[in-house]
């Protein structure tokens, strides 16, 4: 993701994710982080400002009701998704002040990759 330093765009980067029954994790596609993470296998989730899912055959659910969720809960500010349709039609989704997500855009990712990452993340 251009305009973002290498070192805090990561690919599948483990997300400890708290839960009612303890911490869980998520192993999302890819992260977008406020400041480099500490190395380790399991990363706290207070330095997360994305989180990115690439729906794959078989994860529809997962990636659009399950993760969802989960982020939300966890307090990531900014959820996208990328669908394999024609377009690769990327929903970008922020989190609102009631600790669930609003859609706030799709659009094709080949139109997104030529925007400023600055301009969807606030």
């Amino acid at each position: 993701m251009a305009g973002w330093p290498a070192e805090q765009v990561l690919q599948a980067a483990g997300v400890r994710i708290p839960g009612p029954d303890g911490d869980g994790g998520r192993i999302p596609d890819l992260t977008v982080w406020r400041k480099p993470p500490p190395r380790g296998v399991w990363s706290a989730v207070a330095d997360v400002a994305l989180v990115i899912e690439i729906v794959s055959p078989g994860s529809e659910a997962m990636d659009s009701v399950t993760k969802v969720r989960e982020y939300a809960t966890a307090g990531i500010p900014q959820y996208w998704v990328v669908d394999r349709d024609g377009g690769q039609t990327v929903t970008l989704h922020r989190l609102t002040g009631q600790g669930g997500y609003e859609e706030r855009a799709r659009m094709p990712l080949a139109w997104l990759l030529q925007t400023s990452p600055a301009d969807h993340l606030d």
